[in-house]
């Protein structure tokens, strides 16, 4: 008793699960990247980066200050220089005079850090709408495994009754039956767990715009339409243009101000100071200036510049291996969808259209007496089997291409109901 009442429970919670999200309104890719555009922490970030340098460059424009400076001497003693009578006062007037162009070295490189932020902006854009169309991709995955259990349900529904008949009519045993209703009752748990996994499928992609409400669905009526790539070498000259190596002529910017900064350093900065003093309680009065000047400044600049230098030879060196990494990631993920575009396409041609006709045929041979249970729920067993797999490789494709998108900079993947090239 206890049994079917909690069999019957989890059956319309099922049911209302699936009923709401059938009725929750349709969410598409490009609304998705919009709302995590506006709001994801990551991309906001960048404007409170902005302003940081932007405060940076103008500390960085900043001219030495000028500094006033009085002194007072032979004051406050004893005899004749008891009190101030006999004090001597000197007020001055002293800044440094900045050499070897020091001050344009900051400037550009303040400037060329403010550059390079929009550069790093893109490769995180790129970075999050590929990961907003995963979810998404996931979403429209967990969909498609819920359609394929409710057909796997129905054919299992017209193998139990086919059962039941023969059962009656005394031509097969009750085994058969029983065999019958627990594929059945398979079935529906794995429609069970597909909408589960559609729950926290579509949870984890409202968690990008932080929002906690996940009562949408997404489309993916083309998610076994997989559009034709370009070349491998038209997607290698866009893989020249990524962010991901663009960043590093940002970096050599950034690498060659500091260079030219340090070499700035060679050249000494002098310190100078004017001013007056009052002799004596002020009866005369003098001028003065001075004049500081560093020694060896060249050579105490030189572990500054084969930095720089060390530095700016290291960044060619990491453009290389970074360029190599990506022209690799793009060659194996290039293959990876063209591979799986064929299956995929081969999958629904050939393959699928046999299976469902051998199950019909098998179905139509059981109802006649021509054939075993066995036989038809194997040829159901395979071909739910058939589309699982297509499914799954049409979803390794999809992440290819969205992989692909993410690497050359081109668009992003629209989404399965609208997939651009």
């Amino acid at each position: 008793m206890w049994f079917r009442l909690a069999a019957v429970a989890v059956l319309m919670a099922a049911s209302c699960a699936q009923a709401r999200a059938q009725s929750s309104p349709l969410l598409s890719l490009e609304d998705a990247m919009e709302r995590v555009a506006q709001s994801h922490p990551r991309l906001r970030l960048f404007e409170l980066r902005r302003q940081t340098l932007a405060a940076e460059q103008e500390l960085a424009v900043q001219t030495p200050p000028w500094m006033l400076g009085a002194e007072v001497e032979n004051a406050l003693g004893s005899g004749s220089y008891r009190g101030f009578d006999g004090a001597d006062l000197t007020l001055s007037l002293a800044s440094v005079f900045e050499r070897g162009g020091k001050l344009d070295a900051r400037r550009a490189l303040a400037q060329s850090r403010i550059d390079g932020l929009s550069v790093q902006r893109e490769m995180q854009r790129l970075d999050v709408l590929a990961e907003v169309a995963r979810r998404y991709l996931a979403v429209g995955v967990a969909q498609q495994q819920q359609r394929i259990a409710e057909r796997d349900i129905a054919q299992r529904r017209r193998a139990l009754q086919a059962a039941r008949q023969r059962l009656q009519a005394g031509a097969s045993p009750a085994s058969v039956m029983l065999t019958a209703q627990a594929a059945l009752a398979r079935a529906e748990l794995d429609r069970d767990r597909a909408l589960q996994q559609q729950t926290a499928a579509r949870q984890y992609l409202a968690a990008l715009w932080g929002d906690q409400q996940a009562d949408f669905r997404v489309g993916d009526a083309g998610m076994f339409e997989l559009p034709s790539l370009a070349t491998l070498p038209v997607l290698v000259d866009y893989l020249q243009q990524t962010p991901e190596l663009a960043r590093f002529a940002s970096d050599q910017r950034i690498g060659e101000a500091r260079l030219q900064l340090a070499r700035s350093q060679r050249n000494a900065d002098w310190q100078w100071m004017v001013g007056a003093r009052s002799i004596e309680g002020g009866a005369d009065v003098g001028l003065l200036a001075s004049v500081s000047v560093p020694l060896a400044s060249a050579s105490r600049a030189q572990p500054g510049i084969r930095l720089a230098e060390s530095e700016l030879a290291q960044l060619q060196v990491e453009r290389e291996a970074s360029a190599l990494s990506l022209y690799s990631t793009l060659v194996e993920a290039h293959g990876r969808y063209q591979l799986d575009q064929r299956e995929v396409a081969r999958l629904q041609q050939q393959v699928l259209p046999a299976w469902e006709e051998a199950a019909k045929a098998a179905e139509r041979a059981y109802r006649a007496g021509a054939a075993s249970s066995l036989e038809w729920a194997q040829l159901q067993s395979e071909l739910i089997q058939a589309q699982r797999q297509q499914l799954a490789v049409a979803s390794d494709a999809h992440a290819a291409l969205i992989e692909i998108q993410r690497l050359t900079g081109q668009p992003m993947l629209a989404g399965p109901q609208e997939v651009r090239p």
